[in-house]
């Protein structure tokens, strides 16, 4: 029995094998982004370092401007995928990265949660009028191809401007 486990676990460990090598011929590039919406507006933020921290605080990576918002409300950890060596994710944890939990704490999705990893389109509040959107935006291509709006041409009819300058007078 010991023998069929150890030939099922071999079979299992090169078959996975044999699909990482072909997934390797589809380069998936994701693009992690949070937007953040508070007292001074929305602003976008592309996730690339490892760790962000985000709050009120001048030394905070993301800032939040709102009196409601901790000095260090929250911790962003960028974490690997388990079957994907080459994608990852993003966890969100409320407080700071040594622990200490945020006075008001975190809302994703309508539900107070102390942590979250993070999925497309989960909302996080961190407080009245403070909230972000996270987005993980996919763009899978076959290695070799070129995308193809790199050649999109935009053929103007020359009708098409007479008309827009009329609109001006």
């Amino acid at each position: 029995m010991v023998g069929y486990d150890t030939k099922q676990i071999l079979i299992n460990q090169s078959s996975t094998a044999f699909s990482n090598d072909l997934s390797m011929a589809a380069e998936i590039n994701e693009n992690h982004l949070l937007i953040i919406e508070d007292d001074q507006g929305r602003k976008e933020f592309s996730l690339e370092q490892p760790v962000y921290s985000i709050g009120r605080d001048r030394e905070c990576n993301i800032r939040l401007m709102s009196q409601f918002v901790s000095r260090r409300h929250a911790t962003l950890v960028r974490l690997p995928r388990e079957h994907n060596s080459h994608s990852y994710y993003y966890r969100i944890v409320d407080g700071d990265a040594k622990g200490k939990p945020s006075s008001n704490g975190l809302m994703i999705n309508g539900r107070k949660m102390p942590a979250h990893d993070l999925k497309n389109e989960d909302e996080i509040v961190f407080g009245p009028q403070v909230r972000a959107i996270y987005y993980l935006l996919r763009n899978s291509q076959r290695l070799g191809q070129t995308d193809s709006s790199e050649y999109d041409i935009t053929l103007i009819n020359p009708g098409m401007t007479e008309d827009l300058e009329d609109l001006g007078d």
